[in-house]
């Protein structure tokens, strides 16, 4: 029954939590508000504010579970992918513990985490099981055959689906962080209202690049085109007002239309596989149009449908805990020369 102490920091999240013997015991999350007044996470400002939560993160978390120092077997930390200033206080933080405390280290990938998300609590997907994994900085579909053994069928060739929320946000001029607020002014629009074009992209890869772009057009033209014409420029008053009077309506179409594309390559997918364990992991899975497109479409295609709690979407180290659990179990330590880095492939 091993005892794992998880520290995730890969963005603008300090997490640590307890897992027992597969059973998550604490999950405390630190989010840093600083980031608002700059409408996106600056990593220098990231690295000083982990240094600042760390302890007393980690301090909860220990407390919270219940357990002492001396109860915990190893130690899990995020080693990749993420922002490296912020990778490196968990990592240094991880690999002190592990050497005060004489106990081994786990480095673990924060994409594998994410999807390991899936197999904290009940009711759990059976393997082989396919996961659409949507963030900020990452889109894949990932084909799960144990909690250790997965491999990227599909992925962004260019920009993530959770960059296309954000990047519209500022675009309509709402704050950071701006995909919550395009969910949430979603639910009082007209999903139908305007048309953006899906990319015709081979396979089962994505992208969001000519997208973005569509909006970016879309509301410089105040709704009259989202193509670039220099004779369709609107002025900033005529945007303005495009914006005010059609928010709800915008917000729903643009999400329709994300939606859309990732649920029908997950389709694909799952027709090509054959496979119908189906789970969504990631900050975007958070996202209610999402999770009630899948669940919908689940219904349709007779797929059995997994959605982790919302506070195992977002950047947290209870997903980093439960894989470092099976990490323990078979074996797969790290030792003291393991280093974070920005990307990394899996």
């Amino acid at each position: 029954m091993p005892t794992i102490l998880a520290i995730e920091s890969s963005c603008d999240e300090t997490s640590a939590a307890i897992c027992k013997d597969g059973k998550i015991l604490s999950n405390v999350i630190a989010s840093q508000k600083i980031h608002e007044e700059y409408g996106g996470v600056v990593p220098e400002l990231a690295s000083r504010a982990h240094m600042q939560n760390i302890v007393p993160v980690v301090d909860v978390a220990i407390k919270n579970a219940g357990c002492k120092l001396e109860d915990i077997d190893a130690i899990a930390f995020t080693q990749a992918p993420g922002l490296i200033g912020a990778l490196l206080v968990g990592g240094q933080f991880a690999k002190s513990m592990s050497l005060a405390l004489d106990k081994p280290l786990i480095a673990v990938h924060h994409m594998q985490a994410h999807v390991i998300a899936n197999l904290i609590e009940d009711p759990r997907p059976k393997f082989p099981f396919l996961c659409l994994t949507v963030s900020g900085g990452h889109t894949q579909i990932v084909l799960c055959e144990s909690p250790l053994k997965m491999k990227v069928i599909g992925q962004t060739i260019d920009d993530a689906a959770g960059e296309a929320f954000d990047k519209t946000a500022k675009i309509l001029g709402l704050p950071y962080p701006g995909g919550p607020l395009i969910d949430k002014h979603a639910r009082d629009g007209n999903a139908n209202a305007y048309t953006f074009t899906e990319p015709q992209i081979k396979g089962l890869d994505f992208s969001f690049s000519g997208l973005k772009t569509s909006i970016l057009y879309f509301i410089n033209n105040a709704g009259r085109s989202n193509v670039f014409k220099e004779e369709l420029v609107a002025t900033s008053e005529e945007r303005k007002n495009f914006i005010d009077n059609n928010l709800a309506d915008i917000c729903a179409s643009v999400q329709n239309r994300i939606v859309s594309i990732l649920l029908n390559k997950l389709a694909k997918a799952a027709k090509e596989t054959g496979i119908n364990q189906i789970c969504i992991a990631g900050g975007v899975s958070a996202n209610s149009g999402l999770r009630n497109s899948i669940l919908k479409m689940g219904e349709q295609k007779n797929w059995e449908v997994y959605i982790p709690k919302f506070e195992y979407c977002t950047d947290n180290a209870a997903m980093i805990a439960t894989t470092g659990y099976y990490k323990y179990l078979a074996g797969d330590f790290a030792d003291l020369s393991a280093t974070p880095t920005a990307r990394a492939e899996w």
